[in-house]
């Protein structure tokens, strides 16, 4: 399976922000959104960066309360790994699994194109099990 069959399902749309908003203002996208990453991007097509809630956590812990009133960019991961829609599924999981990212943001032509969690990797992986079990016991049955 491609990573663009997953987002078929659960659309191209992508949260953003920009490098200058306030971690506060990262905080309500998170929450109102109900996602746990965000693209970091001026126009969003480019990708600057990605912050996570586990990002805000840390920062908070390191550097107390003040951060919420710091720009994303200063606590943004600025070495994304991301990956085109044509990617393998598989592939993809491995790579997250292995590196231990829960967020990967899909690029086409330069473009932001969407993102994949972890979570959408997994279920997309577990209906394929479920699908090839189906046609398994059915040809069993046959």
């Amino acid at each position: 399976m491609l990573i663009g069959t997953i987002l078929q399902g659960k659309g191209t749309q992508v949260a953003t922000v920009r490098p200058e908003a306030t971690v506060t203002e990262l905080l309500a996208v998170l929450a109102e959104s109900n996602i746990g990453a965000v693209v970091v991007s001026e126009d969003g097509e480019s990708i600057a960066g990605i912050v996570s809630e586990r990002d805000v956590v840390r920062r908070l812990h390191d550097r107390g309360a003040g951060v919420l009133d710091d720009a994303v960019s200063s606590i943004m991961t600025t070495e994304v790994r991301t990956c085109p829609s044509d990617a393998d599924v598989d592939d993809l999981r491995q790579t997250m699994t292995t590196h231990r990212i829960r967020h990967v943001p899909v690029v086409d032509s330069g473009r932001l194109a969407g993102i994949v969690s972890i979570g959408d990797v997994v279920k997309s992986s577990i209906e394929a099990l479920e699908t090839e079990k189906a046609y398994l016991v059915d040809y069993l049955q046959h």
